[in-house]
C-alpha cells in the first residue's frame, strides 16, 4: 500500500489517498482508499473515507507520489537519488560563465532615467 499519495482530479482540489498499487498504463483508472482533503477532513462528495474508490483516468489529471510515501514498500527510493540545488558546475576551462556577457550602457542609462 502506498500511503499519502496526492490525487489531482479534473476541476477539483487535490485529495490525499492510499493507493493499492502504482498506476500502470494498461489500467483503466486509479484504485484507492482512505480519501481525505489536504487538511485531513472527509471530502463532501463521499460518505466513508475507508471505502474503496476507483477514478477512471479521464477524471485524473495526475497522481503525485512523494518519496516519503514509498517508505516501507518494495518501491522505496534509494538514498543515492537526491536532488542537489546549487550553482551549475563551470566548464573544464574554469572560465566564469558570466565573463562573456556585455553590459549595454544605453539600456542601463534608460533604466536610471525612469
Amino acid at each position: 500500500m502506498i500511503r499519502n499519495a496526492v490525487l489531482h482530479l479534473n476541476n477539483e482540489q487535490p485529495v490525499i489517498v492510499d493507493l493499492f498499487e502504482l498506476p500502470n498504463a494498461v489500467d483503466l483508472g486509479v484504485r484507492c482508499t482512505n480519501m481525505r482533503t489536504l487538511d485531513g477532513k472527509r471530502p463532501v462528495f463521499i460518505d466513508d473515507i475507508k471505502a474503496v474508490f476507483f477514478f477512471p483516468y479521464e477524471h485524473v489529471r495526475f497522481v503525485e507520489i512523494p518519496p516519503r510515501s514509498l517508505i516501507g514498500t518494495e518501491l522505496e527510493v534509494p538514498d543515492a537519488v537526491a536532488v542537489v540545488a546549487g550553482p551549475a558546475a563551470s566548464d573544464e576551462s574554469g572560465d566564469d560563465p558570466d565573463a562573456n556577457l556585455e553590459i549595454d550602457e544605453d539600456f542601463l542609462r534608460r533604466i536610471r532615467e525612469v
